[in-house]
C-alpha cells in the first residue's frame, strides 16, 4: 500500500477511497492505497496556507536557490522518473526519459521566463519613482494529467512556486506514482514544509479541492473537465483560472517534394506517445489526386510497420493505452466514425497481449456524415481529401479546438496564407505537430483553453501585476481649484 496524503513534509494514508494503478503493459500493480477525502484536502490547503507567509516574502533569489537544487536532485533520479512514468502510464522509456530531461530543463526556463515576464522595474519620476513589482496570487491547485505525469504539473508547480505561491497537487489517479519522487526531490532541494502537498484521487478528491479556499487553479487536461472547472468558478474573478484543454488538431499535406517526409511527419504527429498528446495531428488533411494517395499510401505503410511493445522492450516507438477502458474508448470512437460512413483504411485493433495495446489506425472520413468534432485520446489518424487550398484551410479551421496545427508544404506563399489564416496557438511548418519548445507559450483558442498559456508564459499567470507610484516623504499637492 502507497500512502495517499502529502502534508508538511510527510506523507500517510488518505481518509478517503481506495484505488490502484495496474501498469497497461504489464499488469503489475504500480500504485494502491487510499485516496485524500474532503477533510485531507482541507488540511493540505491549509497547510499551504501557512506555509504561504514565509515563502512568498523570501526574496527572488532564495526562492530561484531552492528551484536550481530541485533542478539538481531532478537530474540524479531522472531513470527513476523515466521508469515510474512508463510504469504508469505505458509510454516508451525512451519518451519517458524525455519527459524526466525536460522536466529538469524546465528550472532554468521558468527562471527566466520569470525575470523577463514577472519581474521588477523602476523608473525616476518627478516626485521620486515609479515601481512596477509582481504578487503572487497565494495557494495554488495544480491538477496534473496522466499523459506526461511529471512533466505538465512541474510546468505548473516550477513557475507557481518561483512567483511566491505554495501549491496543493492532485496527480491523475492513472498516473499517481511519480508525484512521490517529485516530493522527494523537493525536500531534498530544502523547499519548507507545507509549499507544496499533495493529494491523491479521483473526482472526489478534485471536488474537494476547487471546493477549498484557493486562489488559482492550474490545470491541464480534457475539454470536458476544463469547461467544468470554468462554469464551477463562474462569478469567481478572484481566482486565477489557467485551463489548457487539448485539441482535435490539423495537419494539411499540400505537395511537398518528398512524400516520405511528409508521411513521416503525418504518422509521427499522429502516433508519438501512442497519440496520447494533447498536440497530436488528428486530422490530416490531402488534395484529392495523385499526389494525396501516394501520401495515404505511405502513412499506411508506417502505421502496419509501427514497432509496438512494453515500455521496457527494445526499439518500439509505440506503447499502450494508458489503460483497458480508453484502449475500449479507441475501438469505440472507430467504430462510431465507421458508423458515420467513414472508410476504415487501416483499423486500430485491440492486441491480443491485452492491457491498453492497440494497433495504429488510418480512417478515412471524407464521405463521412456528422463525424463528431472531439478529440480522441489514442493512434487514430483522420484522412480528409480536399480540393482547394483554400478549402484545406476551412476545414483545418472546422473545430472549437485551436491548440496545434501545421502544414507540410515547399511554397511559401501557401506557408504565409496558412500562417494568418490557420487557427491554432503552436502552428508548425515542416515539423510534426506533437511538442513544442519550452521557450515559447503553449496554448491556443476555443475550447483548447481560457487564454492562459503555459510553457514559457506561466509566468504571467503565477503572479499579478502591482504597480507603485513612491515619494520619499509626503508633500503639498497643487491643483487647479484645490484649496492651497
Amino acid at each position: 500500500m502507497s500512502d495517499g496524503v502529502y502534508i508538511d513534509g510527510r506523507w500517510r494514508g488518505g481518509r478517503g477511497a481506495s484505488f490502484s494503478k495496474i501498469c497497461p503493459a504489464t499488469g503489475e500493480v504500480t500504485w494502491e492505497g487510499a485516496g485524500a477525502d474532503a477533510t485531507d484536502v482541507a488540511e493540505a490547503v491549509a497547510s499551504a496556507r501557512a506555509a504561504l507567509h514565509d515563502w512568498s516574502r523570501r526574496p527572488l533569489e532564495n526562492r530561484v536557490a531552492v528551484l536550481e537544487r530541485y533542478a539538481d536532485e531532478l537530474g540524479k533520479r531522472s531513470e527513476a522518473i523515466a521508469e515510474m512514468i512508463s510504469r504508469d502510464m505505458g509510454k516508451a522509456l525512451w519518451d519517458s526519459r524525455a519527459e524526466a530531461a525536460t522536466m529538469k530543463a524546465k528550472i532554468g526556463v521558468s527562471i527566466a521566463a520569470q525575470t523577463e515576464r514577472a519581474g521588477e522595474k523602476t523608473e525616476a519620476a518627478a516626485f521620486g519613482s515609479a515601481r512596477l513589482t509582481h504578487r503572487p496570487h497565494g495557494v495554488m491547485a495544480v491538477f496534473g494529467p496522466f499523459n506526461f505525469p511529471g512533466h505538465l504539473p512541474n510546468g505548473h508547480i516550477v513557475p507557481a512556486l518561483l512567483a511566491g505561491n505554495t501549491c496543493v497537487f492532485k496527480p491523475s489517479e492513472l498516473a499517481p506514482g511519480v508525484a512521490a519522487l517529485m516530493a522527494e526531490c523537493f525536500a531534498a532541494a530544502g523547499l519548507p514544509p507545507g509549499c507544496l502537498n499533495i493529494v491523491h484521487g479521483g473526482r472526489d478528491t478534485g471536488g474537494a479541492l476547487i471546493n477549498e479556499p484557493i486562489n488559482g487553479l492550474l490545470f491541464t487536461g480534457s475539454a470536458a473537465t476544463g469547461v467544468f472547472f470554468h462554469r464551477h468558478f463562474a462569478g469567481r474573478p478572484d481566482v486565477i483560472l489557467a485551463l489548457e484543454m487539448g485539441g482535435n488538431n490539423p495537419l494539411i499535406i499540400w505537395e511537398p517534394a518528398s512524400i516520405e517526409a511528409a508521411a513521416d511527419i503525418a504518422a509521427q504527429s499522429a502516433y508519438l506517445t501512442t497519440g496520447q498528446r494533447c498536440s497530436c495531428a488528428r486530422r490530416i488533411i490531402l488534395p484529392e489526386g495523385k499526389f494525396g494517395d501516394a501520401v495515404v499510401e505511405a502513412i499506411a505503410a508506417r502505421a502496419t510497420a509501427i514497432r509496438i511493445g512494453a515500455w521496457n522492450a527494445p526499439d518500439i516507438f509505440m506503447g499502450p493505452l494508458v489503460s483497458k477502458r480508453a484502449r475500449d474508448q479507441a475501438l469505440e470512437f472507430q467504430a462510431m466514425l465507421g458508423g458515420h460512413g467513414a472508410n476504415i483504411l487501416v483499423p486500430l485493433s485491440g492486441m491480443e497481449r491485452g492491457g491498453g495495446f492497440v494497433t495504429p489506425g488510418v480512417v478515412d472520413v471524407t464521405a463521412a456524415s456528422d463525424v463528431p468534432d472531439e478529440e480522441l485520446f489514442g493512434p487514430l489518424m483522420q484522412i480528409v481529401r480536399v480540393k482547394t487550398f483554400d478549402e484545406a484551410i476551412m476545414r483545418a479551421n472546422a473545430s472549437k479546438y485551436g491548440l496545434s496545427g501545421g502544414l507540410v508544404c515547399d511554397d511559401d506563399a501557401k506557408w504565409e496564407t496558412a500562417y494568418m489564416e490557420m487557427r491554432a496557438g503552436v502552428l508548425n511548418r515542416n515539423r510534426p505537430t506533437a511538442g513544442a519548445s519550452g521557450s515559447m507559450p503553449f496554448g491556443g483558442p476555443g475550447l483548447s483553453g481560457n487564454f492562459r498559456p503555459g510553457a514559457y508564459y506561466a509566468a504571467d499567470y503565477s503572479a499579478w501585476p502591482q504597480a507603485s507610484q513612491i515619494a520619499p516623504s509626503a508633500v503639498r499637492l497643487t491643483a487647479p481649484g484645490f484649496p492651497a
